[in-house]
């Protein structure tokens, strides 16, 4: 006699539910999981500080650049390659920007143009170079990244901050949010605030993810990340597809950098330092996957959050020294790396 145990419906519907979640969507939900818990950790142990709306507020306002900059960094990931350059177009379109408005007394809306046009310049050279020239992305952006450093010391050499009345108004434009406000020590009710650059950089965030999500584009991004040769197979123009995403890194590179320069307001050489870096780390963290094929961009927004919420919680335990920032920092890409290698490890099966 055989005995069968019978599986429950509602149990076997939880496991069938379960398998079919895909890679990038079960990434996502363990680094939105991850953040909350990492959040509520810090409300816990660190005060009653993280408890304040604007807390969270001031993360998105120092962070927007690094978000806009992300975003362009996972496309390029999803779709197999890499892009190391940003944190120099940042700098080079500050500095830029910075000379123009004071320099040759310009207005804010060339100073825009001028952002674009250096992204869209860097975009479009090394999207040729990565997909029609077929030379490694990596060694094509490190180049990048070495002219884009080299050039802002050559527009000048020493920093300094911008007095453009009209760039002034700009920086200093605050929005407030309703409700969320908080009462200081001395008993006065402080509104919540975010800055211009949040608002732009959820507009990249929510404008992509719908690009990602139900665009034939989009589709092309994961296809050519998870296999070229099957893609190609499938009618997809693999070339044309990794420079679109090469152009889109690019172009976002210049847009995150005049809203680095609208929070800061000055032009520097050293600006921007490690934002290439930051940016692929908050793509993994969000769950984009080193080969390609697998992101979402509501994980890079995520990821940024996440790690900048980890250097938060280690300032506030006292921990000022950037080695505890940068060792917090890789134990979080080592813990993320090895769930993308479980992961991969549960495709293949």
């Amino acid at each position: 006699m055989s005995s069968n145990k019978k599986v429950p419906a509602s149990e076997s519907g939880l496991q069938n539910k379960f398998r079919n979640i895909t890679d990038t969507n079960l990434l996502l939900l363990i680094t939105i999981v991850v953040f909350f818990v990492m959040y509520i950790g810090a409300i816990i142990f660190q005060g009653k500080g993280f408890l304040k709306p604007q807390t969270f507020f001031n993360i998105l306002n120092s962070n927007a650049a690094l978000i806009i900059a992300a975003c362009g960094m996972s496309i390029v990931m999803i779709t197999g390659g890499i892009d190391i350059s940003v944190g120099g177009v940042a700098a080079l379109v500050s500095m830029c920007c910075a000379v123009y408005l004071d320099f040759h007394d310009g207005n804010v809306f060339v100073s825009i143009l001028i952002a674009l046009a250096i992204g869209l310049g860097y975009g479009i050279v090394q999207g040729f170079l990565v997909a029609y020239l077929d030379i490694q992305p990596f060694i094509v952006s490190l180049a990048g990244m070495f002219f884009a450093r080299g050039m802002t010391t050559i527009v000048n050499t020493n920093p300094f901050n911008v007095q453009n009345e009209s760039f002034v108004s700009l920086k200093e434009t605050r929005i407030t949010v309703p409700g969320l406000g908080s009462v200081n020590k001395l008993g006065k009710y402080v509104p919540a605030y975010i800055e211009i650059g949040v608002v732009v950089a959820l507009l990249t965030v929510i404008i992509l993810f719908c690009v990602l999500r139900w665009t034939k584009l989009g589709r092309g991004f994961y296809a050519v990340g998870g296999n070229s040769q099957s893609a190609l197979m499938l009618g997809i123009n693999v070339k044309r597809t990794k420079f679109i995403s090469h152009l889109l890194c690019g172009l976002l590179a210049g847009i995150g950098g005049f809203v680095y320069f609208m929070h800061v307001g000055s032009g520097s050489a050293s600006h921007a330092s490690g934002m290439e870096m930051n940016a692929i780390a908050s793509s993994i963290i969000g769950g984009t996957m080193l080969t390609g094929g697998v992101g979402n961009i509501i994980g890079t927004l995520f990821g940024v959050l996440s790690l900048n919420t980890i250097q938060n919680i280690v300032s506030s335990a006292g921990y000022d020294d950037a080695w505890w920032t940068g060792i917090t920092i890789a134990a979080m890409l080592c813990l993320f790396l090895i769930v993308q290698s479980i992961v991969m490890a549960r495709k293949k099966k």
